[in-house]
């Protein structure tokens, strides 16, 4: 019967025995390996360094998204002491000043003068929690510039658009508010 090359080997003396059987039991190994169907080492490696480029992509997007959300809570806290430092006292006063605030309508109550600077786009309507403030209207164009959504009422002031002109025959009526 013919001897397998590793006993050959062995009997010539290329081998020595420790050797031959750290070889047979790497085979042995490997053999039992794929029969179990477990990938070799080399897929072992590439699905690892997969899972890690994974990873990495991941801590970068939850990064990103902290760091939006930490700069969002930076530009509340600045649009809140904006409108807290600049926020023009509110009397008490008789006249109902009526607005939309997400569709739906509230009501501040100002006095004469009030009611005409926010006509004329001196005064603006921002909102903070679930208060309305009047501030000033270059404070109210620095906030909408960061936080649009805080200014609910800001009028423009200026001329008259084309769409006005067309209207300027027509008197407006002193007693009308909605």
């Amino acid at each position: 019967m013919a001897k397998s090359l590793q006993e050959q080997l062995l009997a010539a003396g290329a081998v020595d025995k420790s050797r031959a059987t750290k070889l047979k039991k790497a085979k042995h190994k490997k053999a039992k390996q794929q029969a179990r169907g477990s990938a070799p080492e080399d897929e072992v490696k590439i699905s690892a360094k997969q899972s890690q480029a994974d990873k990495v992509a991941r801590d970068r997007e939850l990064s990103r998204i902290k760091q939006q959300e930490i700069e969002e809570k930076g530009i509340a806290a600045q649009v809140r002491q904006l409108v807290e430092n600049n926020r023009v006292e509110q009397m008490t006063g008789e006249i109902a000043y009526s607005f939309a605030d997400e569709n739906i309508v509230k009501r501040i109550y100002i006095d004469a003068r009030q009611q005409q600077l926010l006509i004329n786009g001196k005064l603006a309507i921002a909102r903070i929690d679930e208060a309305y403030e009047l501030i000033p209207a270059p404070i109210a164009r620095k906030i909408s510039e960061r936080r649009p959504q805080t200014i609910l009422v800001l009028n423009h002031s200026g001329a008259p658009s084309d769409l006005d002109d067309d209207y300027a025959e027509f008197e407006i009526p002193d007693d009308l508010s909605w």
